[in-house]
């Protein structure tokens, strides 16, 4: 017999009509147990009439798969209580009630003496449940859905156990995300196997509405719900958010309705605010690297309303702050042009292409200056369903031109540190170069702005061919992973390591690796540790609230403000000529504090202070603060 969930199956329901039919009498209560004051008036005349029957003890009967002491506990029960026909009735209820056992429960009083009897309580349980069935699984296993509940397997049929079970099963089905999944039937087979039906919840259709600009392609391209497919309410919310992401929405939402026409298919409503996406800017700040900075920008984040993103930045800064002696103090100017494609033609290919020009000076390369040109262009795309791995291939040109910016002052250090005055020319190299670079990419952080859970690695050969100089052509390789975990409710604690090296060839020094100020060993100047051919390094770094600021709910940007606490450790590999002049360590351990404010769209502004806590040759010994914007490391 089939029964709709949660509901009674026909066992069930044809127990309950005949209940008023048995002779179900109870047991005694305590006075203290005992609700009004007539129960009570009651209770105490049967205790203290000459005449009472006490029950000495308590037998059971019949009952095979539920234990004595978990009936005498549902019955509540104790011997010693005074008989009464009435309260045995009202146990006898409470025994049925457990759902375990038929209508057939009787207590029978037998006597010992004048004021003692034995009460003997027989019961008939329930046939075993001895398996189940599930009919209308597609997206979990049927092994998946019973897990939860093989508890009920062994232990006689109960309508309150199995409408747990519905529960269980639908709860199974809810953490996974499939959300709108029910049990619409439960019904027993007479060898006692409990069969559940299900409906998963389907999607009928996907609407999309709100867009007045934006194509509806455009949208539709980032939602990866289809219809006929199970509804996942945890696959919708990245959609949602990877639909977000394009900025061109300031709001994206959804709806669910059922259908008329079947109960199991739900129509989905995909609802979006656009929002400006075109917008001119005028700013300023300060970072380590350029100083005090202005910005003028133009970004339009929805091109012609297919979600492209075109911007033109140009910034101009004081120079590099808390610079060395090895550095000059010059101002320096960036610009950069780029085109964004989310979809080559229509693709999961994405592309992004830009042209810059840089001039500032140089961290690379002692009291020079550095003037970089050129175009770069990077096709990227999902290697995997869960676009947790992606996968890019970059390939540009770009010209360096490093020109000498204190010739005095080089040729004192360079006679200083007995060093030929013709490793200069070497170390002013710089060149047109075509560089080639595949990396891979692993993100399965659970927010790109504040993670506080997964993973980001990453992986990147650069192969550069020396267009002026084929001997200037190598390769090097480097990589990192940054591990997230959450730390009470709002923190988060995480872990990097980072290491990078050549692989063959001769690489300039304006190409090499550096260590020390933002991005790298904070607490030190940059390129302060030192600048060489290989590198490895490591970071431990704790980012929390600001303390009882984020209680403030009415001021959202707080949410996006973490105090840090880091500590940084690397060494370099094949120094340079720089090293030796300056008096370098080449390795350095520092730690610190700092501020981060998450920015959506640009990631944190950073201000940190760091300790350094090994020797720091020539250079600062009190520590540093640095400045950078981006996402460290």
């Amino acid at each position: 017999m089939q029964f709709s969930a949660p509901a009674e199956a026909a066992w069930f329901k044809n127990k309950e009509k005949k209940e008023s039919a048995v002779e179900q009498p109870a047991v005694f209560k305590d006075p203290e147990l005992i609700k009004t004051d007539k129960e009570k008036e009651e209770a105490e005349k049967l205790k203290n009439n000459p005449n009472a029957v006490y029950i000495k003890e308590i037998q059971f009967d019949g009952n095979k798969l539920i234990a004595n002491s978990e009936i005498a506990t549902a019955m509540k029960v104790q011997a010693g209580d005074v008989y009464s026909r009435d309260m045995v009735q009202q146990s006898l209820k409470q025994i049925y009630q457990m759902g375990y056992f038929t209508e057939k429960i009787k207590a029978l009083p037998i006597k010992i003496d004048e004021h003692n009897v034995i009460l003997k309580i027989t019961v008939e349980e329930n046939l075993p449940i001895t398996g189940f069935t599930i009919e209308g699984n597609e997206v979990l296993t049927v092994g998946e859905i019973t897990n939860a509940i093989n508890y009920l397997k062994g232990k006689p049929q109960n309508m309150v156990l199995v409408n747990q079970a519905i529960t269980d099963i639908e709860e199974v089905y809810a953490e996974k995300g499939y959300i709108l999944a029910r049990v619409t039937a439960v019904f027993d087979d007479p060898d006692g196997v409990i069969n559940f039906e299900v409906e998963e919840g389907h999607i009928n259709s996907i609407a999309i509405e709100g867009n007045k600009k934006t194509k509806d392609f455009v949208i539709e391209r980032n939602i990866l719900s289809k219809p006929g497919e199970v509804y996942n309410e945890n696959q919708i919310k990245s959609d949602l958010t990877r639909l977000y992401g394009t900025q061109a929405f300031k709001d994206v939402t959804r709806s669910i309705q059922k259908t008329n026409s079947d109960t199991d298919l739900y129509d989905i409503t995909i609802n979006v605010e656009e929002q400006r996406t075109g917008t001119l800017s005028l700013g300023g700040g300060v970072d380590t690297a350029t100083g005090l900075f202005a910005t003028l920008g133009f970004a339009e984040n929805n091109f012609r309303g297919l979600g492209q993103r075109v911007s033109l930045n140009v910034m101009t800064g004081t120079g590099i702050m808390l610079n060395d002696r090895s550095m000059l103090n010059r101002a320096n100017i960036q610009s950069e042009l780029s085109f964004y494609e989310p979809h080559l033609k229509g693709s999961d290919n994405s592309l992004l292409s830009k042209v810059f020009y840089r001039d500032f000076a140089s961290y690379q390369i002692p009291l020079a200056i550095e003037r970089r040109f050129g175009f770069e262009t990077t096709l990227a795309r999902p290697l995997n369903t869960e676009k947790t791995l992606r996968g890019q291939i970059s390939l540009g040109i770009e010209n360096i031109d490093v020109r000498e910016g204190d010739s005095e002052e080089v040729q004192k250090r360079f006679a200083k540190y007995n060093i030929p005055i013709s490793e200069r020319a070497k170390q002013l190299e710089g060149g047109l170069f075509i560089g080639i670079a595949p990396s891979l990419i692993y993100d399965t952080r659970d927010n790109a702005i504040t993670p506080r859970n997964g993973v980001l690695a990453s992986i990147r050969f650069d192969q550069n061919v020396g267009l002026e100089d084929i001997r200037d052509t190598h390769g090097k390789i480097t990589a990192s992973i940054k591990k997230y975990y959450p730390v009470m409710k709002k923190s988060s604690f995480s872990l990097m390591g980072r290491a990078g090296g050549r692989l063959y060839g001769d690489m300039p020094e304006v190409m090499a690796y550096r260590l020390g100020g933002p991005y790298t060993i904070r607490g030190f100047r940059m390129s302060e540790v030192g600048t060489g051919d290989g590198f490895m390094m490591a970071s431990a770094e704790l980012l929390t609230p600001l303390l009882f600021l984020d209680r403030i709910e009415k001021v959202k940007f707080l949410d996006n403000v973490r105090l840090a606490f880091f500590a940084d450790a690397g060494k370099l590999f094949s120094t340079s000529v720089s090293d030796r002049m300056y008096d370098r360590p080449g390795e350095a351990i520092s730690v610190g504090v700092g501020l981060r404010v998450f920015v959506p769209g640009i990631g944190p502004l950073s201000v940190d202070w760091g300790y350094p806590l090994t020797n720091v040759g020539h250079g600062n010994k009190r520590g540093a603060f640095t400045f950078g914007v981006g996402e460290f490391y």
